[in-house]
C-alpha cells in the first residue's frame, strides 16, 4: 500500500488549519488516514507546527512518501535531517550518540532562529503602533487647538454684541 504524508485541511473557509497524516494514497484528501503526526497553522506569523518528530522519522523510514508541502514542514521541524541520521547510523557512519548530539545542535540553531524572528516581529508590531499613537495624538492636539481657536473668536463675537446691548440700555435711562 503506497502510503503519504500529507496535509488534510480542516479549520473554516478562510482560516485554514491542517493536520499532518500518514495516509494511503489512494484516499481522498480529507479521508481516512493510518495515523495523525501534528498539525500545523499557517495563520499565525510564524506558522504553529506541533509535530511528533519520531513518528514522522518512523513512517519515511517505512517508505512514506511526503507532498511537497509536507516535505518543507518536516524539514523545517528537522524530520528529514533525523531520518538522514539515522541512515548514517544503520550504515555505521555514525554511532547514536553523534547523531542525537547532531539533531540537537541542529534544533537549538533552529529554535534561536525561530526566537529571533519572533522578536523581530515584535519589535516591528510595537513600532507600528508607537507611530499610530503619535499620529493619533498630534490629530488631536490639532483637534484641541482648533477648538479653542473656535471658542476665542466665538467669545470675541459675543463681546461686541454685549457692548452695543449696554450702550442701548444707557441710552434709554
Amino acid at each position: 500500500m503506497p502510503v503519504k504524508i500529507r496535509l488534510q485541511r480542516h479549520g473554516k473557509k478562510g482560516k485554514p488549519f491542517y493536520w499532518i497524516v500518514a495516509a494511503d494514497a489512494r484516499s481522498k484528501r480529507d479521508g481516512r488516514f493510518l495515523e495523525k503526526l501534528g498539525t500545523y497553522n499557517p495563520n499565525v506569523n510564524p506558522a504553529g507546527i506541533d509535530l511528533n518528530v519520531d513518528n514522522a522519522v518512523k513512517w519515511l523510514q517505512n517508505g512514506a512518501q511526503p507532498t511537497d508541502t509536507a516535505r518543507a514542514i518536516l524539514s523545517y521541524k528537522g524530520v528529514m535531517l533525523k531520518n538522514h541520521l539515522a541512515g548514517g547510523v544503520r550504515k555505521g557512519a555514525l554511532t547514536e550518540e553523534q547523531a542525537e548530539e547532531k539533531f540537537q545542535a541542529w534544533v537549538s540553531e533552529k529554535e534561536g532562529s525561530v526566537d529571533a524572528k519572533k522578536d523581530a516581529l515584535a519589535k516591528a508590531d510595537a513600532a507600528e503602533k508607537a507611530k499610530a499613537l503619535a499620529a493619533e495624538k498630534e490629530v488631536n492636539a490639532k483637534r484641541e487647538a482648533e477648538a479653542a481657536q473656535a471658542n476665542a473668536e466665538e467669545v470675541v463675537e459675543e463681546a461686541p454684541e454685549a457692548e452695543t446691548a449696554s450702550e442701548a440700555s444707557n441710552e434709554e435711562e
